[in-house]
């Protein structure tokens, strides 16, 4: 089994949910600030005669664990929802799971999932 992890645009959430919600059993979905390669947004202030540049950017992180048959299928669902084209899209990690228990059903392993 394999964990991915997809930081990406935050505006980006709901396509790649889309995308993967029929691929996979489940997954979770955080949304915070991240500061990485991308632009940052330019912010008015005051009564819009004012610029800044923000600090961080809006980000969504989503996780899903899958067979590792899927990780190909998964991955490319979600960058395929999240891509611009511009920098700041996002990055996929993937990671081995060593074991998984679905706590209602008590199963273990992919059975889990």
């Amino acid at each position: 089994m394999k964990r991915i992890e997809a930081t990406i645009q935050a505006d980006k959430a709901g396509a790649v949910s889309d995308a993967i919600k029929d691929i996979v059993g489940g997954y979770t979905i955080f949304e915070g600030k991240g500061r990485g390669s991308g632009k940052r947004q330019e912010i008015r202030s005051g009564r819009g005669t004012g610029h800044f540049t923000a600090e961080y950017n809006k980000v969504a992180t989503v996780i899903t664990i899958v067979d590792d048959s899927d990780v190909e299928k998964v991955s490319s669902a979600i960058g395929d929802a999240a891509f611009t084209g511009k920098g700041g899209d996002g990055i996929i990690t993937t990671s081995s799971v060593e074991s998984a228990l679905n706590i209602a059903s008590k199963k273990t392993g992919s059975e889990a999932l």
